[in-house]
């Protein structure tokens, strides 16, 4: 469980504003679920979607995303990560393999979360923001994402990953702004109940989803 604790290059917890955020979010409260709202809560709400908002700074650690005030919804769940991990609340990171579009004609991963409360187990998060169409709610333990696969080729990837998978990394770490972000989103193959790494694709209308 240690892994799902630790602090990283990426979920940097120990960062002295990050820390200093989650003590904020932690004041008057005791109970780790309560906590855990607050911070799914407050990254949903106060970080603002790059897509959704149409902004142009890329940001991928937990501390880029709370000094920028923005990121996609890989680096929204970093800072959410974050954010719990620095409460002693065990976090990872969760994908969704989502289509770009009603057809399935391109695939592109989607960036969550999952914390284990007390007396429940694992549980799904998705900050990466609500707007028309898309309702994500803290409702345990019932799991109210913004998407639902159900496309041939969408899938919820049943892992809870400590760290980030090293194609959503590189993504953000090689695009200069949020729109090239969006015309590389990285997707994943499933195979056999596995994972290949496919890359980031470079598909005309790939940020269109804005996941």
């Amino acid at each position: 469980m240690e892994r799902y604790l630790r602090s990283t290059d990426i979920i940097d917890w120990k960062y002295p504003a990050v820390m200093a955020l989650a003590s904020q979010l932690r004041a008057g409260a005791s109970d780790p679920v309560a906590i855990a709202r607050r911070a799914f809560e407050w990254v949903r709400d106060e970080i603002k979607h790059s897509v959704d908002h149409g902004l142009s700074p890329v940001t991928c650690t937990a501390s880029e995303v709370l000094s920028v005030g923005s990121g996609y919804c890989y680096a929204k769940s970093h800072l959410l990560a974050a954010l719990l991990r620095a409460n002693g609340i065990a976090a990872g990171l969760c994908y969704q393999r989502l289509a770009g579009d009603d057809t399935g004609g391109w695939f592109c991963l989607h960036g969550l979360n999952a914390v284990l409360l007390p007396g429940i187990g694992w549980y799904r998060v998705d900050a990466r923001g609500n707007r028309e169409g898309n309702d994500a709610q803290f409702s345990p333990p019932v799991e109210h994402l913004a998407f639902e696969p159900g496309l041939p080729g969408e899938a919820d990837l049943p892992e809870i990953w400590a760290d980030p998978l090293p194609v959503v990394v590189e993504t953000l770490r090689s695009c200069a702004t949020a729109q090239e972000v969006g015309e590389r989103l990285p997707d994943v193959l499933l195979i056999r109940g596995g994972l290949r790494d496919l890359g980031s694709w470079g598909i005309e209308g790939l940020g269109v989803l804005g996941s």
